[in-house]
């Protein structure tokens, strides 16, 4: 391995180098291999010719295990799904080896015979898919991360990816991006398994072809931008575009401070992908949806309200009581906790905001908006809050 690492860097070549794993001396000096290369391939078939038949399942157990501990991909190859190069469907027995290489953690599986010189090529990569994807939804996400050891004195990168699964694990996040140069950092949360997608965004396209390889990770090109907050922007924007997030998820974001930089990731950040519309004083512990109901008088309000509405007017009294009793949230430009509008919103227990500076200008009649009455935020349509 290595000597093949001083030809590639004599030539300046950004090859990643994987392993081969298929006879006794590649076992005997895993650890070793495992060190120096990029990722590992378990060649079942031809480790079985090798050592006995009822080690091979060991092995690759071993194998996985030893990857998976150090965050580095592992393949799992060879006689996947044999039947198939002469079959239209697997046998049962392969279908749960399949399935058990997943469980077991690897990061990729792999067809060779079936799809090089079988007569079912296609069928056999469909049907591979479809395992894996039923597979990957049967794992218990929870336990697998309470398993996963952290290195004793783990590096800052280690600790962050640790940190972020946890994180999106305790939040149910619908992704977690990672801003990554070398990779590392995509590598470090997918060593933990988390259920969210890992989104890697990179400005370089080599190191996105070889995240590929790595487990749950969707590589993303993004351009090469210094400062952390156009970064991170970036990074949500490209996620959009690529549809691997809609407006109104919680992601978890990692990167590194200063932004650009390899081998600095220190960075957790919890974000909500959404517009805010307008800021005030909140009012109240929780967040609701609803539609935009602009009413500046008590009669428009009254007429105009339906239940479950989020009434948007300048200022309340006592004539407005009737429609704000159906409102869903209330929100006001007039500001003060002592105001008309905070106290009914306290009294019946409806969020509210209030000191929402030009609210009747900045949104719609009949638009639907998320109300944070925890933050005081608006968001522009269905958004989670926390």
């Amino acid at each position: 391995v290595l000597d093949i690492r001083r030809i590639l860097e004599e030539r300046n070549a950004d090859i990643h180098i994987i392993a081969k794993i298929e006879n006794q001396e590649g076992v005997d000096n895993l650890d070793e291999i495992i060190r120096v290369a990029d990722g590992i391939m378990v060649a079942r078939g031809d480790l079985g010719v090798e050592i006995p038949t009822e080690e091979v399942p060991l092995v690759q157990k071993a194998i996985i295990d030893k990857c998976n501990l150090v965050g580095k991909p592992v393949i799992t190859a060879t006689q996947m799904l044999e039947s198939m190069v002469r079959n239209p469907r697997p046998t049962r027995a392969e279908a749960s080896d399949v399935a058990n290489a997943i469980f077991d953690g690897t990061d990729a599986i792999m067809l060779s015979g079936e799809t090089a010189a079988g007569k079912y090529p296609v069928e056999a990569v469909k049907t591979m898919a479809r395992i894996a994807r039923r597979t990957e939804k049967a794992v218990n996400y929870h336990d697998l991360l309470a398993a996963k050891r952290i290195a004793y004195k783990p590096s800052v990168t280690d600790a962050i990816g640790h940190a972020t699964c946890s994180i999106s694990a305790d939040l149910g996040s619908a992704a977690i991006i990672t801003a990554t140069k070398t990779g590392s950092t995509a590598s470090m949360v997918a060593k933990y398994r988390p259920e969210a997608p890992i989104i890697a965004t990179t400005p370089s396209e080599r190191v996105a072809a070889k995240l590929c390889l790595v487990w749950g990770v969707y590589p993303v090109s993004v351009q090469d931008i210094e400062g952390t907050d156009q970064m991170i922007e970036e990074s949500i924007n490209a996620s959009l575009k690529a549809g691997l997030i809609r407006r109104g998820d919680l992601v978890v974001i990692t990167a590194g401070v200063p932004a650009g930089i390899p081998g600095t990731t220190n960075l957790i950040k919890v974000h909500l992908v959404a517009d805010v519309l307008v800021s005030g004083t909140g009012v109240g512990n929780r967040g609701v949806v609803g539609r935009v109901c602009l009413a500046l008088t008590p009669d428009e309000a009254r007429t105009r309200m339906r239940p479950g509405d989020i009434l948007i007017t300048r200022s309340t009294d006592r004539e407005f009581v009737p429609a704000m009793e159906k409102a869903a949230a209330i929100v006001t430009e007039e500001g003060g906790l002592t105001s008309h509008a905070a106290i009914v919103g306290l009294t019946l227990g409806i969020p509210t905001i209030v000191g929402a500076t030009d609210a009747v200008q900045k949104l719609t009649d009949g638009e639907m908006v998320t109300v944070d009455s925890v933050r005081g935020l608006i968001y522009r349509g269905v958004t989670r809050v926390l």
